[in-house]
């Protein structure tokens, strides 16, 4: 019978060997069980398996199906034994638990000899009986003994000890039979119910895999439908609306160039209709000049970035450079010999009312995605990181994604409050947006739009989703599933609502490592002084938690 159990745990280089004399026993990260095992390998915090002893083995009682447990390097199942030597470990970890039963033993005297003895005053009694001139007779007294003795006993004494006798065998033969006979019923009863165990141990292990399967399928369920809300309350304030102003300069004396004036227009011979048909005086594309007093030829643009840690900004590079995606601009660049150039560019973050400056990191020269900074002294501390999922299966047609951005810019910003207010502030402030987005920061009304949908397509360059945006969107991070960013929103199709166009964001990461960026995994597994000190400039989070 077991009298308890020996646990050898492993946990890296870490080793030790436990004894529990406890009938049950609970095995895991919970601050309440017997054997607790610290460790950041495993997210799951909680029971992971629980041990008791029936009838003098220990067996499965409960075991989390999220922890990746394997016996013997099998599953584990409900209701399985542990016996001497089995082997338990973790799934992805360096945890294992090495078991060893502690037994009764039948006796507490033991001896080396096999063979049982004769004690010597026994052996040397013998050989001097042996050597002694007497020995003939006793032999004849003591077979004159028994003729003489079998005489004076009578037939019917003789006859009743035959009797005895036999009888005395026969029971004996009897009780034998019997219990040889009984012991044999027994264990085919043991072999039918062995069986019998066996075969219920392997319908509890389906069983409780077919749960665990169910339990998973309901966790996505949950998870999928509370996607949106989980990740606006998580990382909306991390969502930052890019703001930004860009003139044309000579390209050989960096003077502005401008759009001529009224009287230098009628120099110009007709050469674009306008829309009505009517005569056109003049093309201001082709006649910009650096000279002068007319309008310099300047240009806002809006789009939507998000924060990754330690002020790194993830956009597209259109909304970054918009002037590459213009064909009116850069026809007028080219027919001025011209080039764009930044005024101003700054960010705004939910619930700040205050602008951070900007400055462009990387872009990338194929894929529409471009990497932008922040002083991380100046970030506020309660802005959050968002996760990037480092893991390509993550993307998949049919799963769940969630885009957060700023589509439509201050119009769709200005939808969301009074009418009477909304006519109000484009009184105030409607000739220039400039002025109309300080004053929507200033109000705290500066809140990303949050959308739902599925990915409909994809390739090893583009995820395709059916999740609603608009012009100002592009630059928004889409979350899969995971609640982690899989993607950076780039094309917007407002014909066509199932074919808005997202980058992988692997493209991001190789921008982001370049310019000197490092996930928080990254940073967390740095020697503890070295984390210290990068820990004092990094605002950092922990990844999603799922649901």
């Amino acid at each position: 019978m077991a009298l308890g159990i020996i646990i050898h745990i492993s946990v890296g280089s870490e080793k030790r060997t436990e004894f529990f004399s406890e009938e049950r026993l609970s095995i895991g990260s919970d601050e309440n069980c017997d054997l607790q095992i610290h460790t950041k390998q495993l997210e799951s915090a909680g029971v992971w398996l629980r041990l008791e002893n029936t009838e003098g083995v220990f067996r499965v009682i409960d075991f989390d199906p999220l922890a990746g447990l394997t016996k013997n390097d099998a599953p584990i199942r409900r209701f399985v034994a542990i016996n001497d030597g089995d082997i338990v470990r973790v799934s992805d970890t360096d945890i294992s638990f090495t078991f060893f039963a502690l037994a009764e033993k039948p006796s507490l005297i033991t001896t080396k000899r096999s063979d049982p003895q004769v004690a010597p005053f026994i052996a040397e009694a013998a050989l001097d009986a042996a050597a002694s001139p007497q020995r003939d007779d006793a032999k004849a007294f003591l077979r004159e003994f028994s003729r003489e003795l079998m005489r004076e006993i009578s037939w019917t004494t003789k006859l009743i000890a035959l009797v005895l006798t036999a009888g005395f065998l026969s029971g004996v033969l009897y009780l034998g039979y019997s219990v040889s006979s009984e012991l044999r019923a027994s264990r085919e009863q043991a072999e039918i119910q062995r069986d019998m165990i066996g075969r219920l141990e392997d319908q509890l292990g389906t069983a409780s895999q077919q749960l665990g399967d169910l339990d998973r399928t309901n966790r996505d369920l949950i998870r999928s439908q509370s996607l949106a809300q989980n990740v606006r309350v998580e990382y909306g304030s991390a969502i930052c609306l890019i703001v930004g102003v860009y003139d044309l300069v000579d390209r050989s004396s960096g003077r502005v160039l401008r759009y001529p004036d009224a009287h230098a227009l009628e120099e110009y011979p007709y050469q674009v209709p306008s829309e009505d048909d009517t005569p056109m005086v003049g093309n201001p594309q082709t006649s910009l000049t650096t000279e002068g007093s007319g309008s310099p030829v300047e240009y806002d643009f809006i789009g939507t970035g998000f924060h990754v840690g330690d002020g790194y900004i993830v956009t597209n590079r259109h909304v970054l450079q918009p002037w590459t995606e213009d064909d009116v601009v850069k026809n007028m660049m080219r027919n001025s010999n011209g080039r764009a150039r930044v005024r101003r560019l700054v960010i705004y973050f939910p619930g700040h009312p205050q602008p951070f400056p900007l400055k462009l990191r990387q872009t990338d020269a194929r894929e529409d995605v471009a990497v932008a900074s922040i002083d991380a002294t100046q970030m506020p501390s309660e802005i959050p990181s968002i996760p990037l999922e480092m893991n390509g299966e993550a993307a998949t047609v049919g799963r769940t994604v969630v885009t957060m951005g700023y589509p439509n810019g201050p119009d769709r910003l200005l939808a969301m409050v009074d009418d009477d207010e909304a006519k109000s502030i484009n009184a105030r402030f409607g000739n220039s947006r400039q002025n109309l987005i300080n004053f929507l920061a200033q109000s705290q009304k500066i809140v990303p739009l949050t959308t739902q949908g599925a990915i409909t397509d994809l390739d090893a360059r583009r995820i395709v989703h059916d999740a609603r945006t608009a012009e100002g969107g592009s630059g928004a991070p889409l979350f899969g599933q995971s609640g982690r960013v899989i993607g950076v929103n780039f094309g917007v199709f407002t014909e066509n609502t199932a074919v808005n166009m997202a980058v992988p964001v692997r493209f991001a990461v190789d921008l982001l490592r370049k310019a000197g960026w490092r996930s928080p995994e990254e940073i967390q597994n740095e020697p503890s002084s070295d984390a210290q000190i990068a820990g004092a400039n990094t605002n950092t989070s922990a990844p999603a938690r799922p649901n």
